[in-house]
C-alpha cells in the first residue's frame, strides 16, 4: 500500500511539472471515484488507483510497459533527426514520464517495439546476455537460395565483429521472403548479415520477440497497448 499526494500522483503519471499538475487540481480538473479533489496535498492510495483528468480515465501505474505496432518511417530516438519519432504515436503523457524505446528498429523497420519509463527493464531486454529470440520477417532483393539460407545458418562474417554471426533459425518463406530468428541483438544485424551473404535487405519486419507476438496483441501499425503481468513473462527467456 502506497499514499502519495495528488499533485505528485499527477507528475509520476506524466501530467507535466509539479507546478502545472497542482493547478490542474485546483482548477477542479481531476476526478477520483467521481468526486473532484481540488486540494492538492490530499493523500491518496495509489493501489488501483483510477484518475479522470480532463474527462479522460488514466489508471495509475509506477512503470508502463507498452508495446508498439512502428510503422515505416518513424525513429527510435527521443531527439528524431530526419523522420517523426516513435513517441509522436503515443499520448503526451509518457513522453514527461520518460518512457524509452527498448531497444532500437531503423526508421524504415516495422513492426514490435517495446517501450517503458522502467530502467532495468530496459536494460535487462536490451542485454546480449538474456538471450532473448527475436523473429525477423525479410524481403530481400535477390532472390532467396539454400546457399543463402545455409550461409546464415552456419554464419557470416561482419566487419566489426570478432567472430562470425549466425541467425539462431532461418526459412525460407517466398522466392523473396526469409523468416529469420536472432538473440544477439547487434546493430543492422539483418541487412549487414544478408549484405554479407550477398543478397540485399529491401523491406524488414519484427513479428515477436520472445513468446510475445503482434498477432497474439492484435495490433495495427501505429496502435500501442499496454503490457501486462502475463505478456510481461514471454519475454523471460526461457
Amino acid at each position: 500500500m502506497s499514499k502519495l499526494s495528488l499533485d505528485r500522483v499527477l507528475q509520476s503519471q506524466g501530467f507535466g511539472t509539479r507546478k502545472y499538475c497542482r493547478a490542474l487540481i485546483e482548477d477542479g480538473d481531476v476526478v477520483i471515484n467521481g468526486e473532484v479533489h481540488d486540494n492538492y496535498k490530499t493523500l491518496v492510495e495509489t493501489d488501483g488507483l483510477v484518475l479522470t483528468v480532463f474527462d479522460e480515465e488514466w489508471t495509475y501505474r509506477e512503470h508502463v510497459y507498452i508495446a508498439l505496432y512502428k510503422p515505416s518511417n518513424f525513429e527510435c530516438s527521443r531527439k528524431p533527426s530526419h523522420h517523426p519519432g516513435v513517441l509522436t504515436l503515443l499520448p503526451e503523457q509518457f513522453t514527461w514520464r520518460d518512457v524509452q524505446p527498448v531497444g532500437r528498429l531503423d526508421h524504415d523497420t516495422t513492426g514490435l517495439l517495446l517501450m517503458s519509463d522502467d530502467g532495468p527493464f530496459i536494460h535487462a531486454q536490451s542485454s546480449p546476455k538474456r538471450h532473448i529470440p527475436k523473429v525477423y520477417q525479410a524481403t530481400t532483393q535477390e532472390h532467396v537460395t539454400q546457399t543463402l539460407v545455409d550461409q546464415l545458418l552456419s554464419g557470416v562474417q561482419l566487419h566489426d565483429e570478432p567472430a562470425p554471426l549466425a541467425a539462431q533459425s532461418c526459412v525460407q518463406r517466398g522466392d523473396h521472403q526469409l523468416e529469420i530468428v536472432l538473440e544477439q541483438g547487434k546493430y543492422h544485424q539483418v541487412k549487414r548479415m544478408l549484405a554479407a551473404a550477398g543478397n540485399h535487405c529491401a523491406a524488414l519486419h519484427r513479428s515477436q520477440i520472445g513468446g510475445l507476438t503482434l498477432e497474439a496483441l492484435g495490433l495495427k501499425e501505429g496502435e500501442w497497448c499496454y503490457l501486462e503481468r502475463a505478456q510481461l513473462e514471454l519475454l523471460v527467456p526461457g
